[in-house]
């Protein structure tokens, strides 16, 4: 039943890859306000083990080498009451 499967980061990432890739499509690519959104879960665990939003824009450019600042993640951080509307 396909409310029992749940996907793993890779997995989903690989699916959606395979799928563009039939399609003829390139990389997708996120906006600032978009990824942002996408990791506001994160944020908001990582703002409750006490790091701040520069610290977490740092851990964003070691990881990717985009430079956000702590102005961008408040910004455009993402409530939970505003999260995941089409998830059950």
């Amino acid at each position: 039943m396909a409310d029992d499967i749940a996907f793993t980061l890779p997995e989903a990432l690989r699916a959606q890859k395979h799928m563009r890739d039939a399609l003829g499509l390139g990389e997708e690519r996120f906006p600032v306000p978009a990824f942002i959104n996408m990791v506001s879960d994160e944020i908001d665990q990582l703002r409750n083990t006490g790091k701040t939003d520069g610290e977490i824009a740092a851990l964003v450019e070691e990881a990717s080498g985009h430079a956000l600042t702590e102005t961008d993640i408040a910004r455009y951080y993402t409530p939970a009451e505003d999260r995941h509307s089409n998830e059950h």
